[in-house]
């Protein structure tokens, strides 16, 4: 089951630059589950601190920058990093209620501050439930299209125009 979903071009500098604007000068990122994010942003700040929470081990290339998650044990991560990131990115890798609901903890472990959300819209009450997010106007879009309708959800307000 390591099958990507990719995000397009488009959507992967959008959601980029949005979580530098987020993160701010020194801020730091958590990436969880969502890898094609990683090299857009650190292209953006190369000096940024991110760091990839991933189930692929291909990404282990991002040496210190990569730790292993397996969403079936959300809280299985480094404890020094807890309340350590100023946004956490997460895009869950299945659309289930168990899926979002371990991968929240996993959130809420990492911060206390901003979160960004990308997910089916199926998710959406869950989500809000779960992370007090709501759906932004942005809505991803996936190199291969997915049959599912897919939103981002944040907990900070609207994205601004950052095109």
């Amino acid at each position: 089951q390591l099958s990507q979903f990719w995000y397009d071009d488009e959507t992967a500098n959008y959601l980029a630059k949005e979580a530098c604007r987020v993160a701010g000068d020194h801020g730091s990122i958590a990436l969880i589950s969502c890898p094609s994010l990683y090299k857009v942003i650190k292209k953006q700040k190369p000096h940024s601190q991110v760091v990839l929470f991933e189930y692929d081990h291909r990404f282990a290339v991002y040496g210190e920058d990569f730790i292993f998650y397996d969403y079936n044990s959300p809280l299985e991560v480094p404890k020094h990093l807890e309340k350590s990131f100023d946004l956490v990115v997460a895009d869950p890798p299945f659309l289930s209620e168990e899926c979002l609901t371990k991968t929240a903890m996993t959130v809420k472990f990492l911060t206390s501050r901003n979160i960004i959300l990308c997910t089916g819209a199926v998710m959406e009450n869950l989500s809000r439930r779960l992370l007090d997010v709501l759906k932004s106007e942005f809505e991803p879009h996936h190199k291969n299209n997915l049959a599912n309708d897919f939103f981002c959800y944040t907990n900070y307000g609207e994205f601004p125009d950052i095109k």
